[in-house]
């Protein structure tokens, strides 16, 4: 071996302890890192104010809270718990509670993106669409008045996953649920009658729902 292979494989040997240090250090960083960054991201349901009863309110700055139907991820169709779940019309919700069980069979959990929500919560919804879409025309293609939403009346619920949509848009009719618009592939509502017809063609948005006409 030549001197200067010698001294690589010294340089070699020095740098190896040295290197492993390096990526144990940075390893660490990366892990504090993104262990804060969820952390801050994360939204703590817990931290929801609660009157005296245990129940939700509404916030100082007027975000929504659960007693306006709002919900954390992950909850089902079987968490009572929520008022966003507990105050849908319990025809639909032994029909959704029906299919989902079901579901589960095929591995299919019916996670619940928006069920009941309170009047309020249904203007706050309105006013945000308005803002983003640039009129009120165009907002209400996508999210109906507090009068008129289903929503309000416990009579919607918005499912919120792929699997679960496509297997109810496929299976729902059997348990009488619907989807209503071409637009919102998520949303259903009981129809009992098409337990035996079948689904009925669906509105292109809800504009098109002669309900929103009211």
């Amino acid at each position: 071996m030549s001197r200067t292979a010698a001294a690589r494989t010294r340089a070699r040997r020095a740098l190896g302890p040295i290197a492993v240090g390096l990526v144990l250090v940075t390893a660490a960083i990366l892990g504090t890192f993104v262990s804060q960054s969820a952390s801050s991201s994360a939204h703590s349901f817990s931290e929801v104010p609660r009157d005296d009863h245990g129940g939700t309110t509404i916030e100082a700055d007027g975000a929504v809270t659960a007693a306006d139907g709002a919900l954390p991820d992950g909850v089902t169709v079987f968490d009572d718990q929520y008022p966003g779940v507990a105050n849908l019309d319990p025809d639909l919700l032994q029909a959704l509670r029906g299919a989902a069980t079901d579901a589960a069979d095929d591995g299919i959990e019916f996670e619940v993106n928006s069920g009941w929500r309170s009047p309020e919560y249904q203007d706050q919804l309105l006013g945000e669409a308005v803002s983003e879409y640039g009129s009120e025309e165009e907002a209400a293609r996508w999210v109906a008045t507090a009068d008129t939403s289903a929503h309000v009346f416990g009579n919607a619920i918005d499912i919120g996953q792929f699997d679960a949509t496509a297997w109810l848009s496929e299976h729902g009719a059997e348990y009488g649920l619907c989807q209503i618009y071409g637009n919102e592939p998520w949303h259903f509502e009981l129809r009992p009658q098409t337990i035996d017809r079948g689904c009925p063609s669906m509105y292109a948005d809800p504009t098109q729902d002669p309900r929103m006409q009211q």
